[in-house]
C-alpha cells in the first residue's frame, strides 16, 4: 500500500464512481479499477461495493477512507510547510469575505502587499454558509463571516460587533433614528442565507420579542442587490451598519435603530487542526486588536 493507492481510493470514494474518479485523476478507468482491486486483495477485505451506478464504502472502506484522508491531508500540509521553510512569503493567498464585511479587506491587502510584495490574492465572495463550505473544502484558507454559524469545524477570531441600521435613500426624510415599532410598519428587506440560520432570523426574532410583526417584502442573500432595491424605493433594508462602508457613494444612508438589541457579530474563520500557510498566518495577524476577545 502506498500514498498513490490511497489517493486513488479516496478519490473513488468521494466521486462515487470509478469513471468520474478516473476523469478527475486524469487517468484511464481500467488501471484505476485495478488499483482498487489490488488494495482490497492486499488488505483482504471488500472496501467498496456497487449500488446501481454508484460505488459505496463498506464498513471497512469507511474506516480506511477516514484514516487515509487524514493521512493525505497531513502529507499535503507537510509538503507545503517544508517548501515554505526558510523562504520569503510569496504565491497566492485565497481568502473569502461576505459583502457586508468587505470594509475589513482593502486596507489590509494594501498593507500586506507593501510588506510582502510577492504575495497575490484571490478573493471569494458569498454568504457565510457558502464561505464556510469553501474553507472546509480548502478552496480558501481564511474567511470573514457573519455569525451565527456552526463553528464546530473551525477556529475563529471574533471581530467587532456591528449594530443594525435601517438603510434608506440618501434623500429620505428619515434622518436621526427610528424605533422598531415604526420599522414594522414599513416594507422591509432582509438578508437571507442560502442555508442555515443567519441575520434574517436575528432580525425577525427581535421583532417577535417586541410583539411586532414586520412587513417583509423581500429577502435576498446579496446585500448589493438589496441596496439597489432600496435606491429604487422598493423598501427599507435592515443591514449591519458597517455595510455601507463596503459600498461607498451608494446614494444611501444608514439610520440607527433605537430600543433594539440587534447586533451582528463578525469573525475570521479557518479550519481547525489544519495547516495554515505562512501567508495566511501573517494575514490573520493583521486582525489582532479587532473585536472583544
Amino acid at each position: 500500500m502506498d500514498l498513490k493507492q490511497l489517493r486513488y481510493f479516496c478519490t473513488i470514494a468521494e466521486e462515487g464512481q470509478v469513471t468520474r474518479a478516473a476523469k478527475k485523476l486524469h487517468m484511464a478507468q481500467p488501471p484505476l479499477s485495478y488499483q482498487l482491486k489490488s488494495l482490497e486483495e492486499e488488505l483482504g477485505v471488500l472496501l467498496m461495493e456497487r449500488n446501481g451506478k454508484k460505488m459505496e464504502l463498506t464498513e471497512a472502506g469507511t474506516i480506511l477512507y477516514e484514516r487515509a484522508n487524514s493521512l493525505l491531508l497531513q502529507m499535503e500540509a507537510a509538503v507545503s510547510e517544508v517548501k515554505e521553510a526558510g523562504e520569503g512569503l510569496s504565491g497566492l493567498l485565497s481568502i473569502g469575505c461576505v459583502k457586508t464585511c468587505f470594509s475589513y479587506i482593502p486596507e489590509r491587502i494594501r498593507f500586506f502587499r507593501e510588506q510582502y510584495p510577492n504575495v497575490s490574492f484571490r478573493l471569494h465572495e458569498g454568504d457565510s454558509y457558502r464561505l464556510a463550505e469553501d474553507v472546509r473544502n480548502r478552496s480558501i484558507e481564511l474567511a470573514i463571516v457573519r455569525l451565527p454559524l456552526d463553528l464546530n469545524d473551525f477556529d475563529c477570531l471574533p471581530l467587532s460587533k456591528d449594530p443594525f441600521a435601517a438603510v434608506v435613500p440618501e434623500h429620505s426624510k428619515m434622518n436621526s433614528t427610528i424605533d422598531m415599532a415604526d420599522l414594522a410598519e414599513l416594507p422591509l428587506m432582509l438578508l437571507h442565507r442560502v442555508s442555515g440560520i443567519g441575520l434574517f432570523e436575528l432580525v425577525v426574532n427581535e421583532f417577535q420579542k417586541l410583539g411586532l410583526e414586520p412587513k417583509i417584502v423581500c429577502q435576498c442573500p446579496d446585500a448589493a442587490m438589496l441596496m439597489s432595491l432600496v435606491r429604487e424605493g422598493v423598501g427599507v433594508a435592515i443591514l449591519p451598519e458597517s455595510t455601507l462602508q463596503s459600498f461607498p457613494n451608494s446614494g444611501l444612508k444608514a439610520v440607527p435603530i433605537k430600543n433594539s438589541e440587534l447586533l451582528s457579530d463578525c469573525a475570521l474563520i479557518w479550519l481547525k487542526d489544519r495547516y495554515l500557510s505562512k501567508k495566511a498566518v501573517r494575514f490573520r495577524e493583521t486582525f489582532l486588536g479587532e473585536g472583544n476577545y
